[in-house]
């Protein structure tokens, strides 16, 4: 029932106008403000570990975290891996019980990314698992390669052919967007996107939504982005914070003291700005 959950919710984020938010985590103070933040404003959400977080806590803990924290919360929140290359690693994912995986091997041919996302596809659907690939190249200098210019832009013509044959669920669609802080303003390709969304049934994703002004997100759901991926100003905020309050209360606070939940309460207002950009707020689906 996962993966339909899930998919009731992009259709009814189809049908209704907005975008299902999702955030990325990197520890667990991070995570339950995404979660409260959530639960508060009766959002549905993603919350989603980059692969070296997935490593390091390994997935059935991310997975115990988020579905404790569901319960006490009562959060809805899919656990999602997110930018990984590395199928063995969807494929752990995905018997830990996440909710969801992204195989990114854009930098592949075209070929073989398909080939990489149909692999995922098969074994995550046989366990219940939603996945979503990507097609063009989101801007980047990081863990995901580091991609610039005009060349990252997908491809109306591949976009239809990873939808009709990689048994994708949900594609990342690259427009110009970026992961990280913009250097100057984003430059959206909004044309390329209608062109994409005009030609293919499953929901896009938009990432490196840290740093795009509201007006521009909103044009990119009304032209069909159903998920809105947000990471950069989670870790700043939270990183940032916290220095500010090792610097009032000194290293010696317990960390708990330290950050809940002076820190956790500036991620928590971060996240709810972002579900309102997103227009999910009371979405939830009893």
């Amino acid at each position: 029932m996962k993966r339909e959950k899930i998919m009731e919710y992009f259709l009814a984020a189809e049908k209704e106008g907005y975008a299902i938010p999702h955030f990325n985590f990197a520890s667990f103070f991070e995570l339950t403000a995404i979660m409260e933040a959530a639960a508060e404003l009766q959002t549905p959400v993603f919350a989603a570990s980059l692969p070296k977080v997935a490593r390091m806590y390994g997935p059935a803990v991310l997975r115990a975290a988020v579905d404790g924290l569901g319960k006490r919360t009562g959060a809805v929140a899919f656990l999602h891996l997110d930018h990984t290359n590395d199928v063995n690693l969807c494929k752990e994912a995905v018997d830990a019980g996440y909710d969801s995986v992204m195989i990114d091997a854009s930098r592949k041919p075209l070929d073989e990314n398909i080939a990489a996302i149909l692999e995922v596809a098969g074994y995550a659907h046989a366990h219940d698992c939603a996945v979503e690939g990507e097609v063009g190249k989101i801007k980047s200098r990081g863990d995901e390669g580091d991609y610039q210019g005009e060349d990252c832009l997908v491809q109306t013509e591949d976009a239809v052919l990873a939808a009709e044959k990689s048994g994708v669920d949900y594609l990342a669609a690259a427009i110009g967007t970026a992961h990280g802080f913009y250097q100057g303003e984003p430059k959206i390709n909004f044309k390329r996107l209608e062109e994409v969304a005009a030609n293919i049934k499953i929901p896009l994703v938009l990432h490196g939504g840290t740093g795009v002004p509201e007006e521009d997100v909103r044009q990119c759901i009304a032209r069909g982005i159903r998920k809105v991926n947000v990471g950069t100003i989670i870790r700043y905020t939270y990183l940032n914070r916290m220095k500010e309050e090792i610097e009032k209360q000194g290293a010696l606070t317990p960390p708990v003291d330290l950050i809940y939940p002076s820190v956790t309460d500036s991620v928590k207002e971060v996240v709810k700005e972002w579900i309102k950009v997103c227009m999910a707020e009371g979405r939830v689906i009893c």
